[in-house]
């Protein structure tokens, strides 16, 4: 499990994103986004660094 504060992630087309990107990574990836506390949490077999960067590359960087 991966859990991950993504700042710039604000409403339902974030979300849309940020799943797409994971899932890209990992079609069988489940992806868990919470707007009001800016979290996502990912269930994959991708390495966390993997997944960090992905998301990086599409404007929603991790703290």
């Amino acid at each position: 499990m991966i859990e991950l504060t993504l700042p710039d992630m604000t409403c339902g087309h974030c979300v849309k994103t940020v799943t797409g990107t994971v899932q890209k990574l990992d079609a069988a990836a489940q992806v868990q986004c919470d707007l009001a506390t800016h979290t996502v949490r990912i269930e994959t077999t991708q390495s966390a660094e993997t997944v960090k960067q992905a998301l990086a590359e599409e404007g929603y960087p991790a703290r």
